[in-house]
């Protein structure tokens, strides 16, 4: 049965050599074997049809038989390819390769590969969890970590080689930085050099520190900063300060904040919230209080007459202060009721209830 390219490319007889090209890209993307709804079946449909289309000989002979027509390929049915709607696949074999010929277009590029082969190697990154004080998250300080990882060799600076030593060319990848490998049997792909890591040079004398890794296993001591405000579970990010690898970029450090409670604060957001005990006649007649910061300074905390327990008193601007926001205190009230009266504090309670206090 004849199979109509044009349609299954989803291009116009009219197409242009370009139109067809884009076109193939779409479909083949589409039905890329490799992807979970991928579809080898129709990607080597797709590709049978770009052989044809492709090739200005092939296309006119298509045009005028079809593709039950004479084979456009130039081989016979039965001489040693196999047959595909017609075709004979020994036609379109890569010299010493075993798979499709897909012409100028490149199928890592076609793929995404292409952006992923040039983009720079990383190592991975680390996870680390921290306690640190409340008042430490508070107002922020600078910390050191202790952790064990592998990190670029100082005697060769990553590179692998002894100093002064040559780079020679890769044999693997004749300096390539890449191989090309097999594929499901049907087309070649190109990977990184396993060898060189990409870099198409090996040293001729390795380092003897870290006999040619470029990357050694030590304990390392990394300073940061926490910021002020930081809250009980966030993650900071170090940069560069995770795993390292040979001929790229080192990843990075995650570190989880666990925040310890604190005896007498705790936060809201960015507010600090403190409850405070005070006398029965201060919250009756209204007094002012010290209140003890968590940096040991004083603040005054004016009580108003009458206020009853359970009552918030807000101090702008003392709570958590960022580089962008700040809060505020929030001092909750807690009047103190007293078990046991003297003589005369009794007789003064008696003379308030009388009066209906």
């Amino acid at each position: 049965m004849s199979k109509d390219y044009y349609k299954i490319l989803n291009v116009d007889k009219s197409a242009t050599a370009d139109e067809i090209k884009k076109a193939f890209r779409k479909v083949a993307h589409k039905h890329h074997p490799d992807k979970k709804t991928g579809d080898e079946a129709k990607f080597k449909e797709a590709n049978q049809a770009y052989q044809v289309l492709s090739d200005e000989k092939k296309r006119a002979q298509y045009d005028q038989f079809g593709s039950t027509g004479p084979n456009p390929f130039g081989g016979q049915q039965g001489s040693g390819g196999q047959e595909f709607g017609g075709f004979d696949f020994s036609g379109f074999q890569q010299a010493g390769a075993g798979g499709f010929d897909f012409g100028d277009i490149d199928l890592g590029d076609l793929f995404g590969g292409g952006r992923r082969r040039s983009r720079r190697r990383q190592g991975n990154d680390m996870q680390m969890r921290m306690e640190i004080d409340f008042i430490d998250a508070v107002f922020g300080m600078k910390k050191t970590i202790n952790v064990d990882h592998a990190k670029t060799c100082d005697d060769c600076e990553g590179t692998g080689a002894e100093a002064e030593s040559k780079m020679n060319t890769c044999p693997e990848c004749n300096g390539q930085g890449k191989v090309q490998t097999q594929m499901m049997g049907i087309f070649a792909t190109v990977t990184e050099c396993p060898t060189c890591h990409g870099h198409g040079e090996v040293p001729k004398d390795k380092c003897k520190k870290c006999k040619g890794a470029g990357i050694t296993k030590e304990k390392d001591t990394i300073e940061f900063t926490i910021p002020a405000g930081i809250k009980h579970g966030d993650t900071l990010r170090i940069a560069g300060r995770g795993e390292a690898i040979k001929n790229g970029k080192s990843g990075d450090l995650f570190l989880q904040i666990l925040v310890k409670p604190h005896k007498n604060f705790r936060r809201s957001g960015l507010d600090l919230v403190l409850e405070h005990e005070i006398p029965m006649s201060d919250a009756v007649l209204g007094t002012t209080h010290k209140i003890t910061m968590l940096d040991d300074t004083k603040l005054d905390v004016k009580v108003p007459a009458g206020t009853i327990h359970g009552t918030t008193l807000r101090v702008a601007g003392k709570g958590i202060i960022t580089d962008r926001m700040k809060g505020n205190l929030l001092v909750t009230i807690k009047v103190k009721i007293p078990k046991k009266l003297s003589k005369k504090a009794k007789e003064a309670m008696e003379v308030l209830q009388k009066e209906g206090y």
